[in-house]
């Protein structure tokens, strides 16, 4: 400025401008502009991202904003206040206010801002955006305006799924939501708790129960029924067991209803018969028992007159007294534990207490109760025992071992009284 003014004042003829009213006019002139440039001050402004110096007689940051223009609104960023006195050398920072819409869980705000990008806003606004909140656009994203920006703040979830149990976490606002982001498939049966449709809030706990829906079959026993029929060819006091009867087996089709793997309930939907059972038939006697014939009553007869001999004659002809031949009679097993049998014989013999007992069971008309009988080839038994089934020519030889009774089956023996 000053070489200037030297520069100036090298051209005027001050000669000449004394002795001209309009030189001095000229020079007045000239003077006031100097004046007026020289008493400007330097101020330095930035706006838009560009620096510029200018010089300016105003005396506030404001007035020298409106000399370049600029219409300061009510949410610009000024720096300096806009009321600031000019001093030389100031630097004036000013950042235009622009509008943008900031959702925010669900609530969508307008916000005036003077930040450049996503991450300076939100500083601004004082949330602090971690790695596992969701935003969009991107925290580097240059602001424009009319910008929308989506952000959730994530927060930790308890999930319970086949049997694990870890913290998650998640900007979902349902469970079903939740569920989904994290790949969880529910099947049909399948139950969530809370439900699906339910908010999910922080720190919750959202359990998947694996439901599951199974058919388990098991065979069970029927036991038979025993069936009792009276039976006047039988003896009072004696039963004979007609049909030994024999269980039923079923099979049980359940619905099992399992949750995380474990039985919660179990319902009989259909039962299948695979076998019947037969029951048990025992025929109990109703005949009056007859007179047992001894062997003494017998010779006493035959010494006696006509009458008693033909009656001696009668009961020789009917058993296998007194002349000890050997006849031929059929012969099977039984034990004291046979099915319907009480282990006492008909003279009172314990069975169970005895199992060495060498007893046989005979009609008592052929084979007198009492007496000694020989079994060809098996030894000698006392006729104790009586039957329903024994009957005539045939005798049932008690033995203890059941397997052995099996195997005896149905034989025809030879046997004589000896005693």
């Amino acid at each position: 400025m000053t070489q200037w003014m030297k520069r100036l004042f090298s051209k005027i003829s001050w000669r000449k401008l004394a002795i001209s009213s309009v030189g001095l006019l000229t020079l007045i002139g000239i003077l006031v502009i100097v004046i007026y440039e020289v008493t400007k001050t330097s101020v330095t402004v930035m706006a838009d991202d560009e620096e510029t110096t200018v010089y300016t007689h105003a005396s506030t940051v404001g007035e020298v904003l409106e000399e370049r223009g600029i219409s300061i609104g009510v949410h610009d960023y000024i720096e300096p206040s806009a009321n600031t006195v000019i001093t030389e050398a100031m630097n004036i920072v000013y950042i235009p206010a622009q509008q943008v819409f900031v959702n925010i869980a669900g609530v969508e705000d307008k916000v005036w801002t003077t930040a450049g990008t996503v991450q300076e806003l939100m500083e601004q606004l004082n949330i602090d955006v971690n790695e596992h909140d969701a935003i969009e656009p991107s925290l580097s994203t240059e602001l424009s305006p009319d910008t929308k920006i989506f952000y959730e703040a994530a927060f930790l979830v308890t999930l319970l799924s086949d049997g694990k149990k870890k913290k998650i976490w998640t900007t979902s606002t349902t469970v079903a939501d939740f569920l989904e982001r994290e790949d969880i498939e529910l099947n049909e049966s399948d139950r969530v708790e809370p439900s699906v449709d339910e908010w999910i809030d922080k720190e919750q706990e959202v359990s998947v129960v694996r439901v599951e829906k199974v058919t388990d079959v098991v065979e069970v026993t029927v036991d038979y029924a025993t069936v009792k029929q009276s039976d006047s060819s039988i003896e009072q006091g004696s039963e004979v067991v007609l049909e030994s009867g024999q269980d039923g087996r079923i099979k049980k089709h359940y619905e099992v209803i399992l949750e995380n793997g474990e039985e919660v309930s179990r319902e009989l939907v259909k039962e299948e018969v695979v076998q019947e059972s037969q029951d048990r038939v025992v025929a109990v006697g109703t005949k009056e028992p007859a007179p047992t014939v001894s062997r003494s009553s017998a010779s006493t007869s035959s010494s006696s007159g006509s009458s008693s001999s033909s009656s001696s004659s009668s009961a020789s002809s009917s058993s296998a007294s007194d002349s000890g031949d050997w006849q031929t009679f059929s012969a099977t097993a039984y034990t004291a534990f046979c099915n319907g049998c009480s282990g006492i014989t008909a003279t009172g013999i314990n069975l169970r207490a005895n199992p060495d007992a060498k007893v046989i069971a005979v009609d008592p008309n052929v084979i007198p109760l009492g007496s000694r009988v020989e079994v060809k080839g098996m030894g000698t038994y006392l006729a104790a025992d009586t039957g329903g089934a024994v009957s005539g020519n045939k005798i049932d030889i008690f033995i203890p071992d059941q397997d052995k009774v099996a195997s005896f089956g149905h034989r025809t023996v030879k046997i004589r009284i000896v005693k």
